[in-house]
C-alpha cells in the first residue's frame, strides 16, 4: 500500500528546522548556522552520492527519491514571497528544470495557475485541507508512494492528523537557540510514532520514526 512520506529533514539540536524572517536571500531565515552548516551533510551527500561513493549519509539521502511519485509542499518552501501574489513569475528555487519530475502540490491561502515545468515537474497550488491534497497527490502518484517535502509547518500539520507514515529526521550537531521548532504543538498525533532507526555518522545523527 503507498505510504507518506518525510525525508531528510534536518532538524538542530535544540529542535529548530527554520530561522526567523525567511526571505529571498536568506531561505532558512535568519540565526547562527542557518543554511551551510545545518545542510552540510545534505551537501556532502548529493555530492558522494553523484560521484558514486557510499556512506550512512548517502543512504539515508538517496532514500528520499525512492518510489516516490509525487511531493506535497507549503508555500514557504516553494518560494519566499507572502501573502497575495503581485505576480507569477516566480517559478520556485530549483531553475526551469526541478529535481521532483514529477506532480507537486503546494499548500497556500492564495491558489494561483498550475505551472508546468521542464522535466515532467508540474505544480498545482491549492488551498484544500492536508486529506485532499494527499488523495489528489496519491492519484497522481500512480500507485507509488508521496513524499511531504516541507517545511516545518506542513509537517507539522500532516503530523498532527496522523498522517504521515514514515519521518526521516537528521540531528545536526548545533544549537540555534531560535526559529520554528519542528516536533512541537503536535498535540496526541505525536503518540501514534515510534523510533524504528537511530543511526549516527561522521556528521550527524539520522532518526526514522514509523507509526507503532
Amino acid at each position: 500500500m503507498p505510504k507518506v512520506r518525510v525525508h531528510n529533514v534536518t532538524i538542530s539540536l535544540d529542535g529548530f528546522a527554520a530561522g526567523v524572517n525567511q526571505r529571498l536571500d536568506a531561505p532558512f531565515g535568519d540565526g547562527v548556522g542557518w543554511g551551510e552548516e545545518l545542510h552540510s551533510w545534505f551537501v556532502s551527500a548529493t555530492r558522494d552520492a553523484a560521484a558514486g561513493k557510499t556512506s550512512v549519509d548517502v543512504e539515508y539521502f538517496t532514500r528520499g527519491d525512492q518510489n516516490i511519485g509525487a511531493t506535497v509542499m507549503g508555500r514557504n518552501m516553494f518560494g519566499p514571497q507572502r501573502g497575495p501574489w503581485q505576480d507569477e513569475s516566480w517559478k520556485g528555487w530549483w531553475g526551469d528544470n526541478p529535481p521532483y519530475h514529477h506532480d507537486v502540490f503546494v499548500h497556500t491561502h492564495y491558489p494561483r495557475r498550475t505551472l508546468e515545468m521542464a522535466g515532467k515537474t508540474t505544480f498545482h497550488f491549492t488551498d484544500e485541507p492536508p486529506q485532499a491534497v494527499l488523495r489528489r497527490a496519491f492519484d497522481a502518484a500512480g500507485g507509488k508512494d508521496v513524499r511531504i517535502g516541507g517545511g516545518p509547518a506542513v509537517i507539522r500539520q500532516y503530523l498532527r492528523a496522523g498522517l504521515i507514515d514514515e519521518l526521516h529526521l537528521v540531528i545536526a550537531p548545533m544549537l540555534v537557540g531560535r526559529g520554528e521548532r519542528l516536533l512541537d504543538d503536535l498535540g496526541e498525533g505525536i503518540d501514534g510514532y515510534r523510533v524504528s532507526e537511530l543511526v549516527g555518522s561522521q556528521a550527524v545523527t539520522h532518526v526514522v520514526l514509523v507509526r507503532r
